[in-house]
């Protein structure tokens, strides 16, 4: 039986073990891919992936039971989302150039992801952190003004934890399909009629032999047990028969009941078990936002209505800066040169 892990121990990706301290030591691919670049040759193919991940495999903090791998995609919103919106504090020019920035990049990692059928909590981790730090925000410059009541707070955190509550429901089982054991085709999903017999049509047997080798995507069959005119799929990549308004998720490799859609923004499947908390989560989110952002603007740009406030709030930037004020900038008085 194997020794336990230590706080600072954890098994790598190849199986064997190793330790934080030498999580930066014996990197086999980024030690060939700097010889190449010092030679001035070309990585060969893969060799970008592979550095990436190792170093995701090594990124893990000390844990009870072995250091606990973090997910890379959680690290990015983390540290850009706080830079960007104190860089858009500046100036005008400056926060108009990240607003318009932004969701290009966002789009971009979308399309990336999305074309490598990747899994990823970078849009989870940026919409929650950005809920939470625009909280903190709203709570240490907005609240302290003076303009808004304490009833006024309690509902803005009562929506944000109904939210929370919501999309923690829509992040369970969206209604999975069990997948059959060794992921072989059950015997009772087949058609009777399935084998062909010597009377049997040579174009049946055919179409029923490319779907039993999995080259025809999509073919539809009957179930013995069903009646007539209810049809049921055969998924080729899960090999199982799906039932009626099932799909499957190529993100996630499983058949879904009622698959709506994969949200990337709750990484996972809206399906039939959790379709309800979904709307539920996203309706809460939009009536929590919009309430924050008119409490806001009111207290902002007062005496301005709150569609007028989002397109022209003069003083803004001059009069509610993040930054505290210090000695040098109040004025001196004729005693105080004397």
């Amino acid at each position: 039986m194997d020794e336990p892990l230590c706080c600072c121990e954890y098994v790598d990706r190849r199986g064997q073990r190793s330790h934080l301290a030498a999580c930066c030591c014996d990197c086999q691919e980024l030690d060939e891919g700097c010889d190449r670049w010092l030679a001035c040759k070309s990585l060969p193919p893969g060799a970008l992936e592979s550095i990436a991940d190792t170093i995701a495999d090594r990124l893990r903090v000390p844990w009870f039971s072995g250091a606990v791998k973090i997910n890379v995609s959680l690290v990015p919103p983390l540290v850009l989302l706080p830079v960007l919106l104190h860089v858009a504090a500046l100036h005008f020019l400056l926060g108009l150039l990240v607003l318009t920035s932004l969701p290009v990049v966002v789009l971009w990692y979308y399309y990336l992801t999305h074309r490598r059928k990747e899994r990823t909590l970078f849009f989870l981790s940026l919409g929650l952190f950005s809920l939470g730090y625009m909280y903190y925000v709203f709570l240490q410059e907005v609240v302290p003004r003076g303009h808004v009541q304490h009833s006024q707070v309690v509902a803005l955190t009562c929506g944000l934890i109904l939210m929370l509550a919501a999309l923690s429901r829509a992040k369970k089982d969206p209604g999975y399909l069990p997948i059959p054991a060794g992921n072989e085709k059950p015997s009772h999903q087949v058609l009777p009629n399935r084998s062909v017999r010597g009377s049997s049509s040579g174009l049946h047997g055919a179409a029923s032999s490319r779907a039993v080798n999995g080259e025809a995507k999509g073919y539809t069959r009957m179930a013995a047990d069903e009646p007539e005119g209810v049809k049921k799929d055969w998924c080729t990549k899960c090999q199982l028969v799906r039932p009626a308004r099932a799909g499957h998720c190529r993100l996630c490799g499983r058949c879904v009941r009622r698959l709506d859609h994969h949200c990337v923004w709750i990484n996972s499947c809206v399906g039939e078990q959790n379709h309800q908390a979904f709307i539920l989560a996203l309706s809460f989110f939009m009536l929590t936002s919009v309430y924050g952002i008119m409490l806001t603007l009111h207290t902002v740009c007062r005496g301005q209505t709150p569609f007028v406030a989002l397109f022209y709030c003069p003083g803004a930037y001059s009069d509610y800066s993040a930054l505290p004020k210090t000695s040098c900038d109040t004025p001196l008085s004729a005693d105080d040169v004397d």
